[in-house]
C-alpha cells in the first residue's frame, strides 16, 4: 500500500520520472533503450564477481576484456524503483534508516483503513461498495487501451495458450494451491470473522458461490490486463514475452510501470493504474484487520463492546500495524517485506488449514456440521450435502497435505532478485528468523494440546476416559444431535441452566420458566440425560442460556446483527426477548 501510494503521487508529473535517466537516482548503467543495449553485449564474455558487505551478495556478468567498464545495463524504471523508492541497502543485516517519504504514505494507508472500519462492518461495508466495484471500472480502462498497443495479441494469446508441459512441474502444482487459499483468505480466519456479522439464516451457500466466481472471474480479467501489456513491452524490446515478465512487486512496480511510460500520456495512465492498486490493496486490508478485530472483541465481549471501546481497540491494532510495517519502509525494508511475505503468507497456511479440516470434519462431526448447515439455511439438498461431506473427511485432507509435502519439497532458500546479474542470498540467521516466524501461526495447536493433557494429569490423573473427552467438543444447545449427552460432552456445563424448545418439554418432563411474558423449558440437570430425536429447535423458537438470575443471557456478534446469541461470548445484560432472532 505505501508503495501504491508513492507511486500514484509520483505519477502527477508532465512524464513520470521512471521514464527517464539522468536523474538523481540513476547511475552510470541506466540505459533508456536498454533492451538494446542488452542485445549489443550478448557476445560479451568476461565475468566478474562481487562480494557484498555480507558475504552474500553475487554479481555475473559478462564483457569483453577489450569493452567499456560497462559491464551490464539497467532500465530506468528499475532504477527508479531499486535506488529512489526503496533506496536499498545491500542486505538485511544493513536495515537503514527509515524513509520518511514511504513512512508518510504507509501512515496515510492505516489512516484509511482506520476510518473506514472504525465503526465496524457497517462503516466498512459502505465504504466497500466503491472500493470492490472502482477497480472494475480501472481494469476496464486499461484493457482497452492495453488492447490498442502493438504486440498486445500476442501476450493475450501466450496468455490463453496452456504450456502442458509445465503440468509436470511440481511447482506449478505448488504456485497454484498457495494461490487460491491467498486469493480466497482461506485458513487465516477473515472469512469466517466476517460472516459472523450474517444474520443466522442468512443464506451463506449462495454467497460462497458468487465470492468464488467474483473471485477466479477477476484473476482472469486481471491476466488479460497484464499480460496485453507485456506483448505490447515483449514486441518494443524485441525479447520473448517470458523474459519481461515478473513476478510478485516486481511486476506492479517495475513491468508494468516499464509499460505504462512507454505509452502517450503515461501520467495519465500511470495514475488510473495505481488507483486501482490502491483500492484493491485497501479491499484486502479492510478484511485482514476487521477479521482480527472482530476474532478479539468476540473473545473479550464485556470488556471490548462497552462505549468507544471497539473504536479505541481498533485505532490501537492499527497503530501497532503500523509500527510493525515500519521496519519494511528502511532502506533494507525489502528483505523484512521477503521474509513476512515467503514464510508467513504462504506455506504454513496449508498446514493451519488442514487442522481446520480434520477440526471440523473429524473432531466437531461432520454430520453435525451439516446439520447446523441445514438448520441455518431452512433447507436441506442432501446430494450436495452427501458431496461436502466427502470433501471435508477426504478429499481436502488429503489435497491440502499433498500440496504441503510437495511445498517442502520445492522448497529453495530466500532471495532477493536486483536484476539478471544480481542475486542476494539471505544470510542463515534471517531464514532461521523466517521459519519461527511461520511456526508461530501453527505452534498452539500442540503448545494447547499438551496444556490439556498437562492440566488433567495435575487434577487427578489422566485414563483413557480423559483422553477420550480431550478429543470431543464442547458443544452448545443448538449443536446437539440425536445420541449426544450433555453432561458427557461438556461435564463443566450446567444443564440445569439450559433453556430447550418448548416442544421437548414433555419428553424431558422439565419445568416452565416465564420472563417478560414468554415461556421457556428448563432441563432438569439429570446425569446421563440423552437428547431426544427432535435435537435442534423447530422454526419460531428461541434457543438461549440462562443467566444466574434467571434471564436469557445475549451476547457476542450476531446479537448485534439479530442473529444466533454468541453462547461463548455471552454478556449478563437486560435483554428485551421479543428481540430475540427465531432459530
Amino acid at each position: 500500500m505505501s508503495w501504491a501510494f508513492y507511486y500514484f503521487f509520483a505519477s502527477f508529473n508532465s512524464k513520470v520520472p521512471w521514464s527517464s535517466c539522468g536523474n538523481s537516482w540513476n547511475t552510470f548503467r541506466c540505459r533508456e533503450d536498454w533492451g538494446a543495449a542488452i542485445a549489443n553485449t550478448s557476445s560479451q564474455l568476461v565475468n566478474v564477481s562481487l562480494q557484498s558487505l555480507s558475504g552474500n551478495m553475487t554479481l555475473n556478468s559478462s564483457m569483453n576484456s577489450g569493452v567499456a567498464e560497462v559491464d551490464y545495463y539497467v532500465d530506468p524504471t528499475t532504477e527508479f524503483w531499486q535506488n529512489k523508492v526503496l533506496a536499498i541497502s545491500s542486505g538485511i543485516d544493513q536495515p537503514g534508516p527509515i524513509k520518511w517519504d514511504l513512512a508518510l504514505c504507509l501512515l496515510l494507508a492505516w489512516v484509511v483503513v482506520f476510518a473506514c472500519i472504525s465503526k465496524g462492518v457497517k462503516t466498512s461495508g459502505k465504504v466497500m461498495y466503491i472500493t470492490a466495484t472502482a477497480p472494475y471500472v480501472f481494469m476496464f480502462i486499461l484493457l482497452i487501451r492495453g488492447c490498442t498497443l502493438p504486440g498486445a495479441g500476442g501476450g493475450i494469446l501466450y496468455y490463453l495458450k496452456p504450456s502442458v508441459s509445465r503440468l509436470a512441474d511440481m511447482q506449478t502444482w505448488v504456485d497454484a494451491g498457495t494461490q487460491i487459499f491467498f486469493s480466497y483468505s482461506i485458513g487465516i480466519g477473515a472469512s469466517t470473522a466476517l460472516g459472523s456479522f450474517n444474520k443466522f439464516h442468512h443464506n451463506s451457500m449462495k454467497d460462497t458461490v458468487i465470492f468464488a466466481c467474483i473471485n477466479s472471474g477477476t484473476s482472469f480479467l486481471a491476466g488479460f490486463v497484464i499480460f496485453a501489456v507485456l506483448g505490447y513491452m515483449a514486441h518494443e524490446q524485441g525479447v520473448r514475452i517470458e523474459d519481461v515478465a515478473e513476478s510478485g512487486p516486481g511486476l506492479a512496480f517495475i513491468a508494468y510501470p516499464k509499460a505504462l511510460a512507454t505509452m502517450p500520456i503515461a501520467p495519465l495512465w500511470s495514475v488510473f493504474f495505481f488507483i486501482m492498486l490502491i483500492l484493491l490493496g485497501l479491499d484486502s486490508q479492510f478484511v485482514a484487520q476487521e477479521g482480527l478485530v472482530a476474532a478479539i472483541v468476540d473473545m473479550f465481549p464485556v470488556t471490548l463492546r462497552k462505549g468507544h471501546r471497539r473504536v479505541m481497540f481498533t485505532g490501537l491494532m492499527c497503530v501497532i500495524c503500523f509500527l510493525v510495517a515500519l521496519s519494511m519502509v528502511t532502506q533494507g525494508g525489502m528483505y523484512v517485506f521477503q521474509i513476512f511475505d515467503f514464510y508467513s503468507g504462504s506455506r504454513i497456511i496449508l498446514l493451519v488449514a488442514l487442522f481446520e479440516c480434520i477440526a471440523v470434519a473429524y473432531v466437531y462431526g461432520i454430520d453435525r456440521f451439516l446439520v447446523n448447515l441445514e438448520m441455518m439455511y431452512g433447507f436441506r439438498l442432501p446430494n450436495l450435502f452427501q458431496v461436502m461431506k466427502w470433501f471435508y473427511l477426504v478429499i481436502t485432507p488429503i489435497t491440502v497435505l499433498v500440496i504441503f509435502i510437495m511445498n517442502c519439497i520445492s522448497y529453495s532458500r530466500l532471495t532477493y532478485k536486483f536484476s539478471a546479474q544480481h542475486t542476494y542470498i539471505y544470510p542463515n540467521w534471517a531464514i532461521s528468523i523466517g521459519w519461527l516466524m511461520a511456526c508461530s501461526s501453527i505452534i498452539m495447536v500442540p503448545i494447547f494440546m499438551i496444556y490439556a493433557v498437562v492440566k488433567r494429569i495435575l487434577t487427578g490423573g489422566l485414563n483413557s476416559l480423559d483422553i477420550r473427552a480431550l478429543i470431543r467438543p464442547k458443544l452448545l444447545p443448538h449443536q446437539l444431535r440425536v445420541g449426544d449427552n450433555l453432561l458427557d460432552i461438556n461435564p463443566e456445563a450446567t444443564v440445569a441452566n439450559t433453556f430447550l424448545p418448548t416442544d421437548l418439554l414433555e419428553e424431558y418432563n422439565g419445568s416452565i420458566d416465564t420472563y417478560k411474558g414468554r415461556h421457556y423449558p428448563r432441563v432438569h440437570s439429570t446425569p446421563g440425560v440423552v437428547l431426544p430425536q427432535n435435537m435442534y429447535a423447530p422454526t419460531n423458537t428461541v434457543l438461549v442460556p440462562l443467566n444466574p438470575d434467571g434471564t436469557p443471557v445475549m451476547g457476542g456478534p450476531a446479537a448485534e446483527n439479530d442473529g444466533l446469541p454468541g453462547y461463548d461470548a455471552a454478556v449478563n445484560m437486560e435483554v428485551d426477548t421479543e428481540k430475540l432472532h427465531p432459530v
